[in-house]
């Protein structure tokens, strides 16, 4: 026996394998005979394509002409000779490749999708051909846009194309059992994928077998830093970039083992599990072209035991569909448009220059618009103040790492055109809808090909080469560049300074067509925000009632539209959140509910404890009427579904306050279900008893009203905290809002509006309490530092409180203690927090001090958006200052003052003059 590397690792002879079996000698010979008698050979690079039902005497190719120019027809008023042109070259290029039956494949799905009512949209470059949107595959017209078809597929391209498709996330097992129906259950399945140990994965495995104990092994981890996106980090990289790591290996014995080993394991596969979104169509069996198995831990879905590339290698269409949220949220909010206004909406027809949709996002009312929810994007979008469509596509493609630098340059190009400028001239016809902004991945393509004189082929493999930056390609592709924009016109400092934007700006870039898909899927989340807000909050927070922290966000969301939430109700609830109609004395003071009359009802999915089971119980059970009593639900509902601990969490939830108080309820319960049990056993057994009576006196007569005992309430404190542990957060009061209203002047931001692709490094004050606390001792001096959470009435985020501040008052860091805090914000482990740099305790009783009132006077025809401007600044300079809007209104003018109070110091005043000049 030869061990490697550790005990654990060890290699036996044929001879040592073959004492495993002693006891069935034959094992070892028949395998491998069978071994010798196995003869295959797989052929690679062909495509098998499922069959179609094509027309009579059609060939694909022709099937998929057809279809191309009937879909024009519809789509385009006239189809020009332009169109005509794009479609017929599109069209060879197809036929060329042998892709016409992918296509039709692809027009199949989203001709069932649209008649079952499921919500797509397909991103990535296919967006960028004239085929695929005349056959309703992708959404966007690449002629508006200007999307190139040669980024999706060219005559140089060796690889087949890539249709990705997003579906509504609830809906996609339906579209998977459809390719099932239609090809054949043997004949469809999902992938699998293949997770590797990434550095800090790899570090920590190998702990865990070396024995270390878990704080030293995570310690080292966390030193590691992550990687960028399609960058990942090795153990390699980061012992050469971070010294406090290649410190730790050369000091410490135990660390230099561990990092060692976890770099024999790195970038190896770790586990095997279902691919988010790869699925396979065969022609026949699956068994002819994949080993297959059930997906791990027990499922019953069955995946193929070939990665996707290899799936591809030996022929299988592989298709891409994707979950996404948003999309079940926008099909569900159009369900309920059409339910409570009678209003059908197709949303690939809305209007894309809908006034209400772009105000909403100048405003920065994003929370739950695809793509766009976020603080620091949100920002940007109010100084953008987005009026078209392309606007959203180009936040789309500039809010990432890199691409983002250019963000300011292209607002002010926006609202000052003074300001466009182009790096050549020759760039003008790609660059003009992003004011000279180099923007998409095409703009780089579009470089290459008319100033440095490449194909497409060769314009491919320079984005590929700088993209993923692959040492020896970068420095061809340099020379190749340069060289070709030389002999093109240009000067060879211009071109060499041309090439350093290109190299800064492609490793983030996003291509054109899939910013434009994604685009149209934020217009479209927002369209209907904007104009049916109610609606599209109610379907969001259904999709969303399993996450706490989302619930939270979009509740904050609900109070500042105006939107009122109702806590969950017995006879008002449904499974989910539902818009409900309001009683006229219930309606809010202002905002659009109002106007309305709605408000959204809490659902009862969303209460702990109560499952599916107990919900179909209670809703079955209503179908004969609403319940008149907390005894009569008793009485009608299934009590081994609805059983004490459902009973207990929908009384603290509220769900019965109609019938009483939840301290009253809670202490009854119990007495009322052994009553009604004891009833029923004697009705049961012909016995006499209390509720005996006939058939026409029906138990209504006896359990229409509840006799509850007459108990104070429980303290409002106990009933928020019962609130918090059964919903995830407070929902009839807040016990923090008085507590950051006495400080709001101080206070900088909610935690809710912090985004960690915008604030990172900023310093900002928060007001609120700690809902928990961690003290650990350092490594170093064993001195004490706390690990705290602070949550305000929008959100949650993690505090770190260094040993120097905890020691200069420990007492301050205690659960349920109300604190305003001032740090900076830091980024660890891909979460958001703060590190604290002073923290004072808050006292509510202390009313903040009065401020003085100021008077802004609106000169008469004030665009909206000036208005909007005004009052976004007002709300980002929080103080004591009262403000009083004059507002012209024929004689007097109308004096408005404002709900909140500012800051007016001399630089507010300055800025908001010089907009309403």
């Amino acid at each position: 026996m030869r061990y490697i590397d550790t005990p654990d690792y060890y290699l036996k002879s044929p001879d040592e394998m073959g004492m495993e079996f002693v006891d069935l000698p034959e094992a070892i010979t028949n395998t491998a005979k069978i071994a010798n008698q196995v003869d295959i050979s797989i052929t690679l690079g062909a495509w098998y394509f499922p069959p179609f039902d094509l027309p009579q005497g059609k060939t694909a190719t022709q099937a998929l002409r057809e279809m191309t120019y009937l879909g024009a027809e519809s789509l385009y008023k006239e189809v020009t000779t332009d169109v005509k042109k794009r479609i017929d070259y599109e069209l060879e290029v197809i036929d060329k490749k042998g892709y016409s039956p992918y296509f039709l494949l692809y027009r199949e799905i989203i001709s069932y999708t649209n008649s079952a009512g499921i919500y797509t949209n397909t991103r990535g470059s296919a967006a960028g051909s004239i085929v695929s949107y005349c056959c309703g595959i992708t959404t966007v017209d690449p002629i508006r846009f200007n999307l190139p078809f040669e980024r999706f597929l060219n005559p140089f391209r060796p690889s087949p194309p890539d249709i990705d498709l997003d579906i509504s996330d609830d809906r996609r097992d339906d579209l998977i059992q459809h390719l099932k129906e239609v090809y054949g259950d043997d004949k469809v399945a999902q992938i699998c994928t293949f997770g590797t140990m990434k550095a800090r994965a790899a570090v920590r495995d190998v702990g865990r077998v070396l024995g270390m104990t878990y704080s030293s092994v995570d310690r080292i981890a966390k030193i590691i830093p992550e990687g960028s996106q399609g960058f990942p980090m090795t153990i390699k990289k980061a012992l050469e970039t971070t010294p406090e790591l290649k410190k730790e290996k050369d000091q410490d014995p135990e660390t230099k083992k561990l990092l060692d080993l976890a770099q024999k394991i790195e970038s190896n596969a770790r586990h095997i599990s279902v691919h988010a979104a790869a699925v396979v169509i065969a022609p026949k069996a699956l068994t002819h072209f994949t080993p297959l198995q059930q997906e791990p831990r027990g499922g019953e879905k069955i995946i193929t035991q070939y990665e996707m590339h290899a799936c591809e290698d030996v022929g299988l269409i592989k298709l891409d569909i994707l979950g996404i949220r948003n999309l079940s949220i926008l099909a569900n909010a159009v369900t309920l448009i059409k339910q409570i206004r009678d209003i059908d909406i197709d949303i690939k027809k809305v209007p894309l220059d809908d006034t209400n949709t772009f105000q909403m996002l100048a405003q920065g009312q994003t929370f739950g618009v695809f793509q766009m929810s976020g603080g620091g994007i949100t920002k940007y979008l109010v100084d953008l103040k987005p009026e078209r469509i392309e606007d959203l596509m180009a936040m789309v493609a500039l809010y990432r790492p890199g691409p983002m630098a250019s963000i300011p340059d292209y607002i002010k190009r926006k609202h000052n055109p003074e300001l466009v400028t182009y790096f050549d001239p020759r760039m003008e016809k790609f660059l003009d809808k992003s004011y000279g902004i180099i923007t998409y991945q095409d703009d780089v393509l579009y470089m290459a090909i008319d100033l440095a004189g490449y194909n497409w082929e060769e314009a491919d493999k320079f984005r590929k080469a700088i993209g993923k930056k692959i040492p020896e390609e970068m420095e061809k592709q340099h020379s190749k560049f340069v060289d070709g924009c030389v002999n093109r016109g240009m000067t060879k400092d211009r071109a060499e300074e041309l090439f350093k934007q290109i190299e800064t700006f492609a490793a983030y870039g996003f291509n054109k067509a899939h910013a434009a898909s994604y685009g149209i899927v934020a217009y479209w989340t927002a369209y209907i925000k904007a104009n049916y807000p109610i609606e599209y909050m109610t379907a969001l927070l259904t999709a969303e009632s399993g996450n706490t922290e989302k619930l939270t966000e979009a509740i904050a969301e609900c109070n500042s539209l105006g939107i009122k939430i109702l806590p969950p109700d017995i006879n008002d609830s449904a499974t989910g959140f539902a818009s409900i109609k309001l009683a006229k004395d219930q309606w809010l003071p202002t905002g659009r509910a109002r106007a309305e009359g709605r408000a959204i009802r809490f659902g009862f999915s969303a209460i702990k404890n109560v499952g599916q089971a107990a919900i179909t119980a209670i809703l079955s059970a209503r179908e004969s009427g609403p319940f008149p009593s907390f005894t009569d639900f008793i009485y009608r509902v299934e009590l081994q579904k609805v059983n004490k601990k459902v009973l207990e969490s929908l009384i603290g939830a509220g769900a019965f306050d109609r019938f009483g108080k939840r301290a009253a309820l809670l202490a009854a319960f119990v007495d009322i279900r052994t009553k009604i049990a004891t009833a029923a056993k004697e009705k049961a057994t012909g016995q006499d008893g209390l509720f005996d009576q006939d058939e026409s006196n029906d138990h209504k007569t006896h359990f229409h009203t509840d006799s509850l005992p007459d108990i104070p309430e429980m303290p409002l404190s106990d009933l928020l905290k019962t609130e918090k542990s059964l919903l995830g957060f407070y929902l009839t009061d807040h016990p923090v809002r008085n507590i950051i209203k006495a400080v709001s002047y101080r206070t900088t931001h909610r935690v809710s509006q912090l985004d960690p692709n915008f604030h990172i490094g900023q310093v900002v004050t928060l007001a609120g309490i700690l809902s928990s606390v961690r003290t650990v001792n350092t490594k170093k001096s064993n001195s004490k530092m706390a690990f705290v959470s602070l949550e305000d009435d929008t959100a949650m985020i993690d505090l770190v409180i260094f040993p120097k501040l905890y020691a200069s008052d420990p007492d301050l860091y205690e659960v349920d203690q109300p604190l305003i805090v001032t740090g900076r914000v830091d980024n660890r482990d891909d979460k958001i927090s703060i590190l604290v740099e002073t923290a004072e305790l808050i006292d509510a009783s202390v009313k903040p001090p009065e401020g003085d009132t100021f008077e802004i006077d609106i000169p008469r025809g004030t665009p909206k958006e000036t208005l909007v401007e005004v009052n976004r600044l007002l709300k980002s300079h929080p103080g004591t200052d009262k403000i009083i809007i004059l507002v012209p209104n024929g004689g007097e003018p109308k004096r408005i003052t404002l709900p909140f109070t500012v800051r007016y110091d001399g630089k507010l005043s300055e800025k908001i003059g010089r907009l309403l000049i």
